[in-house]
């Protein structure tokens, strides 16, 4: 039977990288975002029998329970992989930034994410060998100056990562994460200028080069998988070095 994965911010981006990735791969898709038209022109590049499209909002249940079961349909009950993509980010100095936004941050990037989990769990552990692959960050790695709830929305998606790959391990569900550094993506593109980090450290990465480790993860997965040379190298320094040697290093790299 044909394999699927269903994806979360599917109609641009990274999600949309993905979706064309996995179809070349001979797997079928499902593409959800809130973007109808973005979709609608999704589906008729990748053609109607290989994806289906579902407009969702990953902070309603009601449509993200909606959109999974209209997808199963396609796929006798069965997901096996799920990528949760979807997410938004606003940059700059946290007084700067109204409330509102703060909030939806982590309403689309922590609450979203655990909607779209808790709706997926019961056609996940159907399938056998089910991996999930989060969309994490570099910024889960330490709290980053001027994407201060951007940064903890993507520090609790790391925690989720970690939990729920022990707590599903017994249902033969592999819970994974992805953490690239900045990526040319209209999200990134839309908050230029908004901290001294994006000169600093450069927006360098393409989702092109995003949807292959999603691939990856899907394929081996991997706990956490840090993207490109700049951060694989720097991770297990986050992890090891005294927290006054990492926020020394941002400090730096902000330029404030």
């Amino acid at each position: 039977m044909t394999q699927s994965i269903f994806i979360t911010g599917a109609a641009a981006g990274i999600g949309r990288e993905t979706a064309r990735l996995f179809v070349s791969k001979g797997w079928f898709v499902g593409a959800a975002d809130r973007d109808e038209k973005a979709l609608a022109e999704l589906k008729s590049e990748l053609g109607e029998g290989n994806c289906s499209i579902h407009l969702m909002d990953v902070t309603d249940q009601a449509s993200v329970a909606r959109g999974l079961a209209d997808f199963v349909r396609h796929t006798d009950g069965k997901i096996n992989a799920l990528h949760n993509n979807a997410g938004i980010l606003r940059v700059g100095a946290f007084e700067n930034i109204e409330m509102a936004e703060h909030r939806a941050i982590v309403e689309v990037n922590v609450v979203g994410l655990m909607n779209v989990l808790h709706a997926a769990f019961p056609y996940l552990k159907e399938t056998p060998g089910a991996v999930v692959i989060n969309m994490s960050s570099a910024s889960a790695a330490y709290g980053i100056p001027d994407f201060a709830s951007y940064s903890a929305s993507k520090h609790a998606v790391r925690a989720l990562t970690e939990a729920l790959d022990i707590e599903w391990e017994a249902h033969d569900i592999r819970v994974c994460d992805l953490m690239p550094p900045f990526v040319n993506t209209g999200m990134v593109k839309s908050n230029a200028g908004g901290s001294g980090l994006f000169d600093s450290l450069g927006i360098n990465m393409k989702p092109e080069q995003i949807a292959p480790e999603v691939w990856a993860q899907v394929q081996s997965p991997r706990l956490h998988r840090p993207i490109s040379a700049q951060f694989k190298a720097l991770w297990p320094i986050t992890r090891s070095a005294p927290a006054s040697v990492t926020r020394t290093i941002l400090k730096k790299l902000r330029g404030r």
